[in-house]
């Protein structure tokens, strides 16, 4: 906890430095930027990213190595992307509703132009096609995380079956993902600064007109963020885990603050884990399964900002979206998100590929711009928070089928 009120005191202090530079000194930001604050916070990604290829690999095969049952792993893998697909179809059904109960774009109008072009969603069976790598070293360059996670589950399952046999390599594997983890630790000793860093060059490189042009925009997205946070994993948690969400919560805010200070759900990956882990007593088997797969394919965050984002520039350029039209929404943000990675500002790449499907303009994603930066911050901590709930049913759930007595964690 001693971490976590750290991170957070980065956070608020950046908010306010950042402001500070906004609206009293924004001449002299720029060089703050650049010399300070720029380089402070791209180290600190610098250092997450660095583990993340590892760190998945290493998990992944080291948790289908200690599943070993291959129904049980087919099981958990059933479970986790359902979750994931049920609580994103919620999540932008959320979203959409409460667009459409507030109108934010109902008083506006748009005029400009965007730097992004809208591209063709890709078909679902490339999607499924292209997860199985045909060359795996390949992958690991790339980061192609679910070409990553097949590779490793393949892996994981060859020395699951042949047992004693690839014993001194299923330690090397082990002994690699310790590690990580241990990299993890002392790399999280300097998150407060590289919070501090990024959110302050976040805020402060905001123009005061660009926050406030999107303002109204800006809530509806942060409430239907927050509804979704605490009412959609509130519930799975409590009844699906029979746990104390508040519990929950606190357990989980050092992945949290982290996530929202880096807006990467990939980057958040190896410190989501060890959070994970060790508060939430995740055993690491299901954490290094579930974890990984969520931080690729559930985007509820992301869902929620192209259902407020789809409803917004449907008001602003005077367009009535038919039923089927949203129907095409909640499909094509919800399929769009597989596969997508959890790095900042993909979220607005694949918001053009779902104005594209309903015959929506392009061009006003330029409006959201301005106030991206600081939705994609908190849409990323919803992210991996559901990642962690999704462990945790899945922890429960096994529990529960394997006869366990299912006791509190928290």
């Amino acid at each position: 906890m001693k971490l976590t009120v750290k991170i957070i005191a980065g956070l608020v202090l950046g908010i306010l430095v950042g402001v500070i530079f906004n609206l009293f000194a924004p001449d002299a930001f720029a060089p703050v930027d650049k010399y300070l604050f720029g380089p402070v916070g791209q180290i600190f990604l610098n250092l997450i990213k660095m583990l993340v290829v590892p760190i998945v690999f290493f998990s992944i095969v080291v948790g289908t190595a200690g599943i070993s049952d291959p129904k049980k792993l087919g099981r958990m893998g059933g479970k986790t992307v359902g979750f994931f697909l049920v609580t994103t179809t919620i999540a932008i059904s959320i979203a959409m509703a409460l667009a459409y109960l507030i109108k934010p774009g109902v008083e506006g109008s748009f005029s400009g132009n965007a730097d992004f072009e809208a591209q063709d969603a890709p078909p679902v069976m490339d999607t499924i096609i292209n997860i199985i790598p045909t060359n795996p070293v390949q992958a690991l360059v790339e980061g192609n995380m679910l070409q990553i996670i097949a590779f490793a589950i393949f892996i994981g399952f060859a020395l699951a079956i042949l047992g004693d046999r690839t014993k001194a390599l299923r330690n090397l594997f082990e002994q690699g993902n310790d590690v990580m983890m241990y990299l993890v630790k002392i790399i999280m000793e300097t998150a407060p600064y590289g919070a501090f860093a990024l959110i302050a060059s976040a805020v402060g490189g905001q123009g005061k007109e660009a926050l406030q042009s999107m303002g109204m925009y800006f809530l509806v997205v942060l409430g239907a963020l927050l509804i979704h946070f605490l009412f959609t994993y509130g519930s799975a948690i409590y009844f699906l885990c029979k746990e104390n969400p508040i519990k929950f919560y606190k357990a989980f805010a050092p992945a949290m603050a982290v996530a929202f200070s880096t807006s990467s759900s990939s980057g958040t990956l190896p410190v989501s884990m060890k959070t994970a882990q060790e508060n939430l007593k995740i055993p690491k088997q299901i954490s290094s399964f579930v974890q990984p797969l969520g931080a690729t394919i559930n985007m509820d965050g992301t869902a929620i900002m192209q259902g407020v984002a789809t409803i917004f520039i449907a008001q602003i350029t005077g367009v009535d979206l038919t039923f089927t039209q949203l129907v095409i929404v909640v499909v094509t943000a919800t399929l769009a998100s597989i596969g997508t990675a959890g790095v900042p500002g993909v979220g607005l790449i694949m918001l053009a590929m779902v104005l594209k499907q309903v015959g929506l303009p392009v061009e006003p994603i330029g409006l959201i711009l301005a106030v991206d930066r600081l939705l994609d911050m908190t849409r990323t901590a919803v992210n991996i928070t559901g990642d962690a709930a999704a462990a945790m049913y899945i922890t429960k759930s096994e529990e529960k089928r394997e006869g366990k007595e299912v006791k509190s964690v928290l």
